[in-house]
């Protein structure tokens, strides 16, 4: 009897495998593009549907994934180090490290603002900002304007942009910081919509406008600033209230020094991964190269990554960049389901939830994969856009209680991704339901 009903199981299973495999092959909406598709059950190690697995896909935000799971090894989920200093007779010498969470909007953290105040020593900043580009290879110039993509630096400062926000129960919009640095100034422009603020292409000047009839408007956009090492001296020196002198570097992260804790790492995976900021991305990479070779050098931290946390992956990465910005990232879906595999095996089911956007419920996939009316989340993923490439990579839960791993892309398609998006949504669905 026992014997009959494992067989019946088994035969069901095997329909269902059938039938999302038939799926992925013949769906008229998937066929309108390039489809990579890969579905690992990490209990039986097997994979139950592949398609395109080894062949290589733009990932877009995907990328954050290998960010994520880098960032783990090297940092940790503790406090990351935030500011690198040394003392050397009545001077404290400091440098940047990459944290981007000192006066971030959101994070607001004031641990290196409250060090340097009470330093009883001479204030001296290491300019180590040539060490980083302010854009990623393959970045596009005219993405200035935009806060997906804020420029990177040594030492982030309110997270390298100005937030410009109101409260529905006020009348006039507020910048942060609200600092002479950064002139925001009224536009002198016609403008009939509900708010804007632009910043000029070549220089940290800003303009605004609001339409004063709609005052029960509450909205935050954040606006990013052209980075330097000076800028970042006089904004720091500002908010210190003590004069900070700027000098070249002179390799002090090679001799003895100390570290600064300011936040958890958690908290910094977490809005990473939920809302696919980009800014945190860069900036955790950058975090991550300090760690463990204490410079500044995304290439270098990405390279490391690869050399000890990533040599086992079935296809090298082709990965340049933290956030996945850059078209020139390539990954196989085999590669991104081993990857998952690896964060099953280390990462606690309870971190994964709380770091992944999950479906129905948060983040970027807030919308979409919903679950039944009062069941939990069933999917737990990462997204990915940009043009013509979209892609969804996690974790799925069945309603028999297996956790399945999965890696989507889609690229060279024309039109809205929503189309793939819903014909994604019921596979996964179907999944859910029926293995």
């Amino acid at each position: 009897m026992k014997n009959c009903k494992w067989l019946c199981l088994l035969f069901f299973f095997s329909c269902t495998v059938q039938k999302i495999n038939k799926t992925v092959r013949t769906s008229d909406v998937f066929e309108k593009g390039h489809m990579g598709f890969m579905l690992y059950d990490p209990v039986k190690d097997k994979t139950l549907v592949k398609l395109n697995e080894a062949k290589y896909f733009i990932p877009a935000s995907n990328t954050k994934i290998f960010t994520f799971y880098s960032s783990y090894k090297a940092l940790g989920d503790g406090y990351i180090n935030g500011l690198n200093y040394t003392y050397q007779g009545d001077s404290l010498i400091f440098w940047g490290t990459g944290d981007p969470s000192l006066l971030h909007p959101d994070f607001k953290d004031s641990t290196v603002i409250n060090f340097l105040k009470n330093a009883d020593k001479k204030l001296y900043m290491v300019n180590n900002f040539e060490q980083l580009s302010s854009y990623g290879p393959g970045w596009s110039w005219n993405w200035f304007p935009y806060y997906f993509a804020a420029e990177r630096s040594a030492m982030p400062i309110y997270g390298n942009v100005l937030r410009y926000s109101k409260k529905a129960e006020l009348a006039e919009a507020t910048p942060y910081p609200k600092t002479v640095l950064l002139p925001l100034m009224p536009s002198s422009q016609t403008h009939s919509g509900n708010y804007f603020i632009q910043r000029d292409f070549k220089k940290n000047t800003y303009e605004y406008a609001i339409n004063k009839e709609k005052d029960s408007l509450a909205f935050a956009t954040d606006k990013p600033f052209i980075t330097s090492a000076n800028l970042t001296r006089n904004l720091l020196q500002e908010a210190v209230g003590k004069q900070i002198s700027l000098i070249n570097n002179k390799d002090y992260s090679k001799s003895s020094h100390e570290k600064l804790p300011t936040v958890k790492a958690d908290s910094l995976y977490a809005q990473m991964m939920k809302i696919s900021d980009n800014f945190l991305a860069e900036q955790l990479m950058v975090l991550v190269s300090d760690a463990v070779l204490d410079s500044i050098n995304i290439r270098g931290g990405i390279s490391y990554a690869k050399e000890h946390y990533l040599a086992d992956l079935p296809d090298e990465p082709q990965w340049v960049d933290g956030s996945g910005l850059s078209p020139q990232n390539m990954f196989t879906p085999r590669s991104v389901i081993k990857l998952l595999h690896k964060i099953h095996t280390e990462v606690p089911m309870e971190k994964i939830k709380a770091y992944f956007p999950a479906g129905g419920e948060s983040g970027t996939i807030r919308n979409w994969y919903r679950a039944d009316p009062g069941e939990p989340a069933y999917i737990y993923a990462k997204t990915g856009t940009l043009a013509m490439s979209t892609a969804l990579s996690g974790f799925l839960l069945t309603k028999s209680g297996k956790t399945l791993l999965f890696s989507t892309f889609f690229n060279n398609y024309t039109g809205s991704s929503s189309v793939q998006k819903k014909e994604l949504q019921k596979l996964l669905y179907f999944i859910h339901d029926k293995y």
